[in-house]
C-alpha cells in the first residue's frame, strides 16, 4: 500500500511500491520505477524513466539554517537512476532549485544538498556527500566516500579518487586524487570512452602540460597558454574554468 496525494501529478505507466509517500505539488514523468520506502516531498520534479530505489528521500527542505520556507524545486532528469538512500534537497532563495541531470547514476547513500547542479551522465559511487551549491559537470566519475565542500565545481568528463576530500575545484578532463586532493594527470580512459580523438587528447595533454608541470603560477601559466598554443575550444574552456574559479583549482601532485 503507498500513499499518492491528490495534488500530485503521475505520468503514464509509473509503478510504485509499497509504503512509498509522494506529496502535494510533485510532478513524475512517464515509465518510471518507484520502489517502495521512498518519500517524494513538494517541489519534486521528476523526468521520465527515472528509477528511485528503497530509502531514497527527494526534495526534503534544505539543511540550511537561512531557508525560510520558500518555494523552491527538486529537479531529477530523464533516464536517471537513484539508487538506496539517495537524499536529494530542494533549493533555496539562492538559486531556487536543485538538479540532477540526465542519464545519471547515484548510487547508494548519497547525498545532493540543496541548490547543487548535477549535470548529465554523471555517475557518484557510494556514500559522497556534496554540500550545498556544488557544481558537477557532466560526464564526471565521482570515487565513493568522497566529500565535496559547498561551492566547488568539479568540472566535465574528471574522475576523482573514492575518499577524496574535495575543497578546491577540478578542472574539466582531469584525474584528481591523494591528499591532498591534486592533479594527477588526464583522464585518458575516461575520455576515449567518450568519444574523444587521440588530437583533442593531444590538445587538452598540452594545455594541462603548461597548466600543471611548467613551475609557473596559475596567472602566468594561464598567460603562456594564450601565447604559445593554438586557440580551441577546449582551451577556451579549460582557462574560462580556471579563471572563473572561485575556490581556486586543485594543484598537482606531479
Amino acid at each position: 500500500m503507498y500513499h499518492v496525494d491528490p495534488d500530485a501529478r503521475i505520468g503514464n505507466n509509473v509503478k510504485i511500491g509499497n509504503f512509498t509517500n509522494i506529496y502535494d505539488d510533485v510532478e513524475i514523468g512517464d515509465n518510471c520505477e518507484i520502489s517502495g520506502n521512498v518519500t517524494i516531498f513538494p517541489g519534486a520534479r521528476i523526468g521520465n524513466g527515472v528509477k528511485i530505489f528503497p530509502g531514497a528521500v527527494i526534495s526534503g527542505i534544505p539543511q540550511d539554517l537561512k531557508f525560510r520556507g520558500e518555494k523552491t524545486v527538486a529537479i531529477i532528469g530523464d533516464g536517471t537512476t537513484l539508487r538506496e538512500c539517495v537524499t536529494v534537497n530542494r533549493g533555496t532563495a539562492s538559486k531556487g532549485k536543485t538538479v540532477v541531470g540526465e542519464n545519471c547514476l547515484i548510487m547508494a547513500y548519497n547525498h545532493v544538498a540543496h541548490d547543487c547542479v548535477i549535470g548529465n551522465r554523471v555517475i557518484m559511487s557510494n556514500a559522497c556527500q556534496l554540500a550545498g551549491e556544488v557544481i558537477v559537470d557532466d560526464c564526471a566519475v565521482i570515487g565513493g566516500g568522497s566529500l565535496i565542500h559547498q561551492f566547488c565545481h568539479l568540472g566535465r568528463n574528471i574522475m576523482l579518487q573514492g575518499g577524496a576530500l574535495v575543497n578546491k575545484d577540478i578542472p574539466p578532463y582531469v584525474k584528481a586524487a591523494r591528499e591532498p586532493i591534486s592533479f594527477v594527470g588526464l583522464n585518458t580512459i575516461g575520455l576515449h570512452r567518450n568519444g574523444f580523438s587521440a588530437e583533442d587528447i593531444q590538445i587538452i595533454s598540452e594545455i594541462y602540460r603548461v597548466l600543471y608541470l611548467s613551475d609557473l603560477n596559475v596567472t602566468n601559466a594561464v598567460k603562456l597558454i594564450r601565447e604559445t598554443l593554438p586557440e580551441t575550444k577546449y582551451r577556451e574552456e579549460i582557462i574560462g574554468f580556471v579563471e572563473n574559479s572561485n575556490r581556486g583549482i586543485i594543484r598537482s601532485a606531479i
